[in-house]
């Protein structure tokens, strides 16, 4: 699936404008360094040490891929800055549209320890369809671009969300794709079957490529599985969503759309929507849903389960607040 760029020409004047310099260096894998140092490492605090070891690229940004006319702004200011940090050398092919972001395989420099990187490219905001957002956003802090929250007290930046001016809607684009970044560094350091974050940017996500170069990880949904086969995939989703409602995560869109399988393992993907347990009003129904799909797709493979029987089990053994408490979705 693509995204026919040429039927919005007119509009990006204004995209060149936003999109066609590139973000300052200091955008890309802020996260490095601000944590406290511990004796033993995770993967993902090595590969931002690695980061930030002195192997900048200097010359021309070129890639591969060819690009559409103006998917090339877009991707340019994007990637670049990656690359001058030399995070990747190449950008080889556009691996997933859709209506909020790209994903492309990228060739990853010899320093980090992955071949290929998924480089996930945000839509520009005049692109994306996020009308439902505001639900899964109640509770969450908003997050600046070094994945800090803005404190209430930062009058400017509060002000200019709830009046949903041009820098506020920017601060909510910021904040949407950190909050994915930050919830990829937090599970991979639990241990879920998530891919390795490996840096991030004012638009654009960098991690562990799941798949082959050729032939990229499908999602569930296109794959035929057998009961024998289905069964400990099963059983390692849900284990993935008891894990993160154990710390207060929702995955928010978990679907047979959003897992990816390879060689006999899952990986879930797409996380910007991830709601918080205690703290949204809807978050019993967001995560009944979660479950629910996912027995829906296993169920097509054979394995029948209660999915609101585990629902409720999980809930009432991992989050302090009554289901009741939830209140009908609001789709505003």
């Amino acid at each position: 699936m693509s995204f026919d760029y040429n039927n919005y020409a007119d509009e990006f004047d204004g995209i060149a404008a936003r999109f066609g310099i590139a973000p300052e260096e200091h955008t890309i894998n802020r996260q490095a360094g601000k944590r406290p140092r511990k004796a033993k490492k995770t993967a993902q605090q090595i590969t931002a040490d690695l980061a930030e070891t002195p192997h900048a690229q200097e010359g021309v940004f070129r890639i591969t891929y060819k690009p559409a006319r103006y998917e090339a702004i877009w991707l340019q200011s994007s990637l670049e800055p990656f690359f001058t940090q030399a995070l990747i050398e190449d950008v080889l092919a556009l691996v997933k549209g859709g209506k909020e972001a790209n994903v492309y395989l990228c060739k990853a420099t010899p320093h980090l320890p992955v071949a290929y990187i998924a480089a996930k490219v945000y839509r520009p905001r005049q692109f994306r369809n996020l009308r439902n957002d505001k639900m899964y956003r109640e509770g969450r802090e908003l997050l600046n671009s070094l994945g800090l929250p803005v404190k209430d007290r930062d009058n400017r930046e509060m002000r200019a969300v709830r009046n949903k001016t041009n820098f506020g809607a920017e601060l909510t684009h910021v904040s949407w794709l950190m909050h994915e970044y930050v919830t990829l560094q937090r599970l991979h350091a639990l241990g879920a079957a998530v891919p390795l974050p490996i840096g991030v940017g004012d638009n654009a996500i960098l991690m562990d490529f799941v798949g082959a170069p050729t032939r990229p990880a499908p999602v569930l949904h296109g794959v035929t599985l057998t009961e024998a086969e289905a069964q400990p995939l099963f059983a390692e989703v849900v284990r993935n969503i008891e894990l993160m409602l154990q710390h207060g995560m929702i995955h928010g869109d978990l679907s047979a759309y959003n897992i990816l399988y390879w060689e006999g393992k899952v990986t879930l993907i797409d996380f910007p929507q991830v709601t918080l347990s205690e703290s949204n009003h809807n978050a019993y129904r967001i995560f009944q849903r979660d479950v629910r799909r996912v027995c829906e797709c296993f169920a097509m493979h054979g394995v029948n389960r209660d999915a609101l029987a585990i629902a409720e089990d999980l809930w009432e053994r991992h989050v302090r607040l009554a289901p009741d408490r939830t209140m009908q979705d609001d789709e505003g």
